[in-house]
């Protein structure tokens, strides 16, 4: 990370452990009706009435889910939330509240946690959850941030990821494959920079598909757009680990096959061409890439008319008898036994 020397550092000792979670939070406001009680207090008080809770964690490490050579700790913080609140919405529920746990070494001054918070802050407000609690500690191996998102949704509305039946159609939102190859060409300047420290990178050309791996957004709109057309997913899952990886939990949760088209695989122009310039096959990188954050869910058949139109949702294959395994029909017209080739943290490279 590119640092300006003159710039103030504020060591994290001068506030200690309470002082700083009250000055990293001074700003975050309550604004969910079931957030009773916040920061401030020993836990938490949360009233959810009539809903059911969900609630889902993740941790990002440093150097193994973000590099920070080309990652903004803005953005950071912004992308610890949004990646929790995706999974929120994979169960077709509302996110309401997040809490916030940092780990950091003393590398890092106090204005490089007020990014990282300056990008919880945003995302806090944009998807309209409350940050109500977490907690600061040091680290000896850089800078670790564990999210865990609470949310809530009527029984009948959840969405799992075992209700698929045979002949039911799979739908995905959005387009894959742009925060793989975002990631690719921020990998590649990277090593360009290491080379010649005076080479600025001209990523213009790349603007959409960096977004996607630096600045995801998950699909809160999603969920809205689905109750206003009245149609409840049999199955549902968010994209994070690469879409076959995803199709196979649903069929393995559900029992069930399924046909994929490769055709159908929604693909932006600037994924594409990036593929093509780095001589990566698009599909593979749709299928394995992963951080797209996008949802894949599964509706039956007779709620196509109501999908059909909307250019958000693309049906990209339909489920199948458990025999007859999960497969993508490739544009040949052959059938090719998916494989679950996403990114996983516990693999050696």
């Amino acid at each position: 990370m590119i640092e300006d020397k003159h710039q103030e550092r504020t060591p994290l000792s001068s506030l200690g452990e309470f002082g700083l979670i009250d000055h990293l939070t001074k700003h975050f406001e309550i604004k969910q009706d079931s957030s009773v009680k916040g920061i401030g207090d020993d836990a938490a008080v949360l009233d959810f009435k009539d809903d059911k809770v969900v609630v889902s964690t993740d941790l990002l490490v440093e150097g193994v889910h973000f590099d920070l050579s080309y990652m903004p700790l803005k953005h950071l913080g912004y992308k610890a939330v949004i990646v929790n609140l995706s999974d929120i919405y994979a169960m077709n529920a509302e996110a309401t509240q997040v809490t916030i746990s940092v780990a950091v070494s003393n590398r890092f001054p106090l204005e490089a946690l007020e990014e990282v918070y300056a990008g919880i802050q945003l995302a806090a407000k944009l998807y309209n959850v409350d940050v109500i609690g977490g907690d600061t500690t040091s680290s000896t191996t850089g800078l670790l941030i564990s999210v865990t998102a609470i949310g809530k949704a009527k029984e009948d509305m959840l969405s799992y990821r075992d209700g698929a039946k045979p002949n039911d159609l799979l739908v995905v939102t959005g387009d894959l494959g742009g925060a793989y190859m975002g990631l690719q060409v921020l990998e590649r300047e990277k090593e360009v920079f290491k080379v010649n420290p005076n080479n600025q990178p001209d990523l213009d050309a790349y603007t959409y598909i960096v977004e996607r791996q630096l600045k995801p957004e998950a699909r809160k709109d999603i969920v809205t757009l689905l109750e206003n057309l009245e149609v409840k997913p049999t199955s549902m899952i968010d994209i994070s680990d690469g879409l076959s990886s995803e199709v196979l939990h649903l069929c393995k949760q559900s029992n069930v096959g399924c046909n994929l088209y490769e055709d159908k695989i929604p693909l932006d122009p600037q994924v594409i061409s990036t593929c093509e310039e780095f001589k990566i096959d698009s599909t593979m990188v749709a299928l394995s890439g992963g951080e797209d954050y996008e949802l894949l869910f599964t509706i039956k058949q007779e709620d196509y008319p109501k999908i059909k139109a909307n250019p958000n949702l693309t049906v990209i294959g339909h489920m199948t008898e458990k025999n007859e395994g999960a497969n993508l029909i490739t544009r040949a017209e052959t059938k090719i036994p998916l494989k679950a080739q996403g990114w996983n943290s516990l693999a050696n490279d």
